[in-house]
């Protein structure tokens, strides 16, 4: 075998480890939360007209219906065999919608959302960050973003999308305050529809933006600033290299690396970030399902959300791992 061989080898193994803890653990932790996972559906069906005298009955009847009347140690054996199949079950809350259907109406709200605001800060941010850096004290004007990027962000993501709902929303009432698409409106693929989409996501999406684009545009400049003083740069200066192709040719590739690193982290928890913005907005993403999900102490749902989110972040990383090797010679020189 190889050096690439090992190495990828390694990477499976990690991967493989990854998800099997992370199966493991977003099981247990959910059940032990105090509380009944099937109280609320209960008084639901209590309130619409069920009898009494048969609650108890229909309690057990729910309780073998999605296995909760095993032992914790059954549970998750039965819960590996199912995962195992690709089934991940009835939602408890929700009953009898399948988790899978749950998740496949949530996933195209949050990719939609998250992966366009996400690249168009990181983009934004790189560049800003970048010219900023190295521009140094040579442009002054350009300084005055520093303090702006600190404030925007030092800000929580709920403070300003608080703040854009007041403003943006409420007051002025350019934007709708919460929801992705008009109320009765039965989602299509038509450019109305889709007009409705982008300006009910406006807000949350400029929430996002934002405040990552603080976070990009802080982290690019301190890398540039960085890779100033580094011997190539300076060996560069020496030959007699303009100070542009010093910065594009060099420097900002160089500093690109772990921005793409940050980038393709980003991209495997955008799920995690977007959860207090959609419950603000009450956008019907997969942070919002998880935000009521464990609400309802659902643990279908919270059980595969999280694994789903898991297993997303896992695949980034084992892809980032895959391709440094092609974008980073002297990982490829240190394997050889």
């Amino acid at each position: 075998m190889g050096a690439f061989g090992s190495y990828l080898a390694e990477r499976i193994v990690i991967f493989i480890a990854t998800v099997l803890i992370s199966v493991t653990v977003v099981f247990f932790v959910p059940r032990l939360v105090p509380g009944d996972p099937l109280g609320a559906l209960l008084s639901n069906i209590a309130a619409a007209g069920g009898g009494g005298s048969s609650s108890q009955a229909l309690q057990e009847e729910y309780r073998e219906r999605f296995g909760l009347d095993k032992s914790v140690g059954e549970q998750y054996l039965v819960y590996l065999g199912d995962l195992a199949q690709g089934d991940l079950g009835y939602s408890i809350a929700n009953f009898p919608s399948r988790v899978s259907t749950l998740l496949g109406n949530a996933i195209p709200w949050t990719i939609g959302l998250l992966s366009v605001t996400t690249l168009i800060s990181w983009l934004l941010g790189s560049l800003l960050g970048a010219v900023v850096g190295w521009s140094g004290r040579r442009a002054r004007f350009l300084q005055a973003l520093v303090p702006v990027a600190l404030l925007l962000y030092t800000t929580p993501y709920y403070i300003l999308a608080i703040i854009l709902v007041y403003l943006l929303a409420f007051q002025w009432a350019i934007f709708p305050l919460s929801g992705a698409y008009p109320a009765g409106t039965d989602p299509e693929l038509s450019l109305g529809f889709i007009g409705e989409v982008i300006r009910y996501g406006t807000l949350p999406a400029l929430s996002i933006v934002l405040v990552s684009l603080g976070w990009w545009f802080l982290s690019m400049r301190s890398l540039i600033i960085s890779e100033q003083g580094q011997d190539y740069i300076l060996w560069a200066e020496a030959k007699g290299l303009s100070r542009r192709r010093i910065f594009w040719t060099y420097a900002f590739r160089n500093a690109l690396l772990p921005q793409t690193t940050g980038l393709a982290l980003s991209l495997g928890h955008i799920v995690g970030g977007a959860l207090i913005t959609e419950v603000i907005f009450a956008y019907p993403g997969l942070g919002f399902l998880i935000y009521n999900s464990i609400r309802g102490l659902d643990f279908p749902v919270i059980q595969g959300s999280i694994l789903l989110l898991v297993a997303s972040v896992a695949v980034v990383n084992f892809a980032l791992d895959l391709a440094y090797p092609l974008i980073d010679p002297r990982i490829r020189a240190a394997r050889s």
